[in-house]
């Protein structure tokens, strides 16, 4: 997981008028979200301008939060095992989102052929590890979450935040899955990946979609307020996109995405092993039903300019 150039502090509430990371303007707090695994209640707040909900008072103690329990599934998020996927990457359902990944951004920008691509917060390593073995990807991964030492012991090149600046104008692709809604300011992120990016360069992320959930947002399961902590629209993440560099596209991201999506069903489901079952599932059908309902596939894409 990234570290969020924030200072440290648990919520408690917020009594001031919130600002919007994104675009500045005054947010209004819409509810009082109970931490079960810190036991703190925190403020959920939301800009009416562009969309962009977050925690108003975010817990960023982040090596506590992102500890060993936490990739063994005994964090704030009890349905990962990012242990058991680093141990077992032929057997976890999570290949199918890594073989997912590299069909929707070969559908986007071209062959992956000798391409370099930084995996951006990319916890245990599995999407740099399979596109090095699967894909003849020059790939690397940067993270800072206490899995990523396990990973580069085990030959994955996952690398802290002191690479970064090694790595600025190389990248022909950046993939973020599953990081904005951990990022604190998240415009500040994105332009950090867009360093990383050469002109042209893609940027591929995956993040929950906060539109279909906008006037019910304390109801959403993705809302878990110790690490979920930035929640976007399309046109949210649109906008930051475009503040940090991006040219935001919106197009159909292919088949691959339905890997994606079929992974994170059966990942809701707690199913953790894959099987002759698991592989043969009708992916078109479970994508087109789990996004009719999460809309995931609506988000932009960004092209560095």
């Amino acid at each position: 997981m990234t570290d969020l150039n924030a200072e440290s502090s648990l919520g408690q509430g917020t009594r001031e008028m919130p600002h919007c990371r994104v675009c500045g303007s005054d947010a209004t707090v819409v509810a009082s979200i109970h931490g079960g695994y810190s036991g703190r209640d925190f403020s959920l707040a939301r800009c009416a301008r562009c969309g962009y909900a977050f925690i108003a008072d975010p817990w960023l103690d982040f090596e506590q939060i992102y500890d060993e329990r936490y990739y063994a599934g005994q964090g704030a998020d009890r349905s990962l095992d990012y242990s058991f996927e680093l141990e077992h990457p032929d057997t976890t359902i999570r290949a199918y989102e890594w073989r997912g990944i590299a069909s929707v951004v070969r559908e986007v920008a071209g062959p992956l052929g000798n391409s370099r691509w930084i995996d951006f917060g990319c916890g245990n390593g599995g999407l740099v590890r399979y596109l090095r073995e699967h894909e003849n990807v020059d790939a690397v991964g940067y993270d800072e979450g206490a899995i990523a030492g396990r990973a580069a012991e085990m030959g994955i090149p996952v690398s802290g935040r002191a690479a970064l600046s090694d790595w600025a104008g190389t990248a022909d692709v950046v993939s973020a899955i599953e990081v904005l809604e951990h990022t604190y300011d998240p415009v500040a992120e994105l332009r950090t990946m867009r360093t990383l990016l050469r002109p042209g360069g893609l940027l591929f992320v995956t993040t929950g979609n906060a539109h279909a959930h906008a006037n019910r947002l304390e109801k959403w399961r993705y809302v878990v307020p110790e690490i979920h902590i930035s929640f976007f629209e399309p046109r949210t993440l649109e906008r930051a996109m475009t503040e940090a560099g991006f040219r935001a596209e919106f197009r159909s991201l292919g088949r691959g995405f339905d890997e994606i999506l079929t992974f994170k069903v059966l990942k809701s489901l707690r199913v953790r092993r894959r099987s002759a079952v698991t592989d043969v599932l009708p992916r078109r059908l479970i994508a087109t039903i789990g996004d009719r309902i999460e809309r995931l596939s609506e988000h932009p894409v960004g092209w560095a300019v």
